[in-house]
């Protein structure tokens, strides 16, 4: 119970700090996001590769694991539609939904804090992963983009180019001077704080509202998706603290960005928008569960 708590409860007071801060003093949110975006995460990304300790076959096999689930999800959302008969606002809205856990804002907290630095490393390299699909991908699903814009638009993710460094630097052990790896080190520790609290402002200007399509939109992101994930991983040979990894970063509710992609390229966002706040309200009753089945049962 401690470590669930220990988990759930500080992610929850951060968000909820971001929610009244925005509603007392109108904080500048895209200032926010951007320093997150462009410094913060691509800090977190180079200091988490450049100290990694996980060996390539473990990251190989997550990536794996991963890339099936991922797969597995998607045909699942392709057959729902097509029996459904979506209409393709809702179709893509659906894609949006059920592909981009928000694993950077809260994935990366909850891991952090009921995994510690190891989980933390890992649940870096499945938000890179993740980041590919939401940022490379979606625009191909949602507007019809062809492969090759689809992997130029790729190699502009700051995520990339920091994940390159990072390995660059762990491969060739260089030692930072005049204690520059602290520097980033400390940027990369304040993007999950910084990134909770932009999730709270968002919140506060999103309106409480919901349907049936939501809500089973809802189940399907923090109950279904999970269970894909840990029987992908048992699959794929996942075990220990990579299995826990991949199963809590696929039970995230949808991100944040998911709207933003929605609203840029197709899709219903009043319905993608909608299931954000109910997923992430419902993730506080879901995660607590999911972080004791995974460290109890595995």
């Amino acid at each position: 119970m401690n470590i669930i708590l220990s988990s759930v409860l500080p992610v929850a007071l951060i968000i909820l700090m971001g929610y009244v801060a925005n509603k007392i003093l109108k904080l500048d949110q895209s200032t926010l996001s951007q320093i997150s975006v462009y410094i913060l995460a691509p800090a977190l990304v180079i200091d988490s590769f450049y100290r990694t300790t996980i060996s390539t076959e473990a990251a190989l096999r997550l990536l794996l694991g991963y890339i099936l689930t991922t797969s597995i999800i998607y045909g699942a959302v392709l057959i729902i539609s097509r029996c459904l008969k979506l209409s393709t606002d809702d179709d893509k809205a659906l894609f949006a939904i059920s592909l981009c856990p928000n694993n950077g804002n809260m994935g990366l907290s909850i891991i952090a804090f009921s995994l510690g630095n190891e989980g933390l490393e890992r649940a870096v390299i499945y938000m890179i992963f993740s980041s590919m699909v939401l940022f490379g991908l979606l625009p191909v699903m949602l507007k019809g983009d062809s492969l090759i814009i689809t992997l130029k638009s790729m190699w502009q993710l700051p995520l990339i180019w920091s994940m390159i460094i990072g390995i660059i630097l762990h491969l060739t052990d260089i030692t930072l001077p005049f204690n520059l790896g602290k520097s980033v080190e400390w940027l990369g520790i304040s993007s999950i704080p910084i990134a909770l609290i932009i999730l709270g402002m968002q919140l506060s200007k999103t309106k409480f509202e919901f349907g049936m399509t939501e809500f089973y939109a809802t189940i399907g992101r923090l109950a279904i998706a999970p269970i894909i994930a840990y029987g992908i991983g048992i699959l794929v040979g996942l075990e220990g603290l990579d299995l826990k990894v991949l199963t809590l970063q696929t039970a995230m509710p949808t991100a944040v960005n998911a709207v933003v992609m929605v609203k840029e390229f197709g899709g219903n966002a009043v319905m993608v928008a909608r299931t954000i706040i109910i997923s992430t309200l419902a993730s506080f009753a879901t995660l607590p569960f999911i972080i004791w089945l995974v460290t109890d049962v595995t």
